[in-house]
């Protein structure tokens, strides 16, 4: 009889169980336009998962929120950066 492994998907990547922001809302990392993103970034900053995240955030190209404790702007910048 096979064995079913179950593997992370994109949409559910598996550091996402161990980061912080996952005992947080996501309006914390999705604020209002204009609204601060310092304390997202704080709590990014604590993260053993931040790396994790920033990658996904850069591979998946998402543009919006915090992610790996950068902005969409600061994102973009290194997207550059790495071109």
């Amino acid at each position: 009889m096979p064995i079913n492994v179950i593997l992370p998907t994109d949409s559910e990547p598996s550091w996402r169980e161990s980061a912080l922001c996952a005992q947080t809302g996501p309006e914390f990392f999705f604020p209002e336009p204009g609204s601060s993103t310092r304390e997202a970034k704080q709590l990014c900053g604590a993260c053993d998962m931040r790396a994790a995240c920033l990658e996904y955030a850069l591979t998946h190209d998402e543009r919006f929120g915090v992610w790996g404790g950068l902005s969409e702007k600061e994102r973009y910048t290194l997207r550059r950066a790495r071109s």
